[in-house]
């Protein structure tokens, strides 16, 4: 009788029962990762956002705050205007980023006094956990309710 070479059936079974294994510990984890990390791109881009309205407000007094994020985006910058200053990307300014929706709202006053920056995972517990937002002061908030934030908000650490 000639001696066959290769492996059992069950040699298979168990290698791959052992990458099954592996790949049941390492994909949530993987999850994580990638959920911790759309939400810090997510408080990147309020902080963006923040900064841009600080530079818009500085840049167009009689205006005050942009009403919209499209007003702080703009592809032609020569120069850039009230409608489009060019402060941010198109990408952030779409409203979309990273698995977070963000969304402006509250311009109010003449000149525009106050804001307010939502930012909304767009799939809960898959693209992100938290909700973050900002205010006029620049700070950036986890909320306690995802519709609305004060100033009695967590800000985050």
């Amino acid at each position: 009788m000639r001696k066959q070479k290769g492996f059992s059936l069950i040699e298979l079974l168990i290698v791959v029962a052992i990458i099954l294994i592996i790949a049941a510990i390492a994909i949530p984890n993987l999850l994580r990762a990638r959920i911790a990390a759309n939400e810090s791109s997510a408080v990147a881009s309020v902080r963006t956002i923040n900064t841009a309205m600080i530079s818009y407000n500085s840049s167009y007094p009689t205006v005050g705050f942009a009403g919209t994020l499209g007003a702080l985006a703009g592809t032609s910058c020569t120069p850039p205007s009230s409608s489009g200053a060019c402060l941010i990307d198109t990408q952030l300014s779409s409203g979309s980023k990273s698995g977070y929706s963000f969304v402006l709202s509250g311009v109010t006053g003449t000149p525009a006094s106050t804001y307010q920056i939502n930012a909304t995972p767009a799939t809960q517990n898959q693209t992100g956990v938290r909700y973050f937002c900002s205010i006029a002061d620049a700070v950036v908030r986890v909320p306690s309710s995802s519709t609305t934030c004060a100033l009695t908000d967590n800000p985050l650490q």
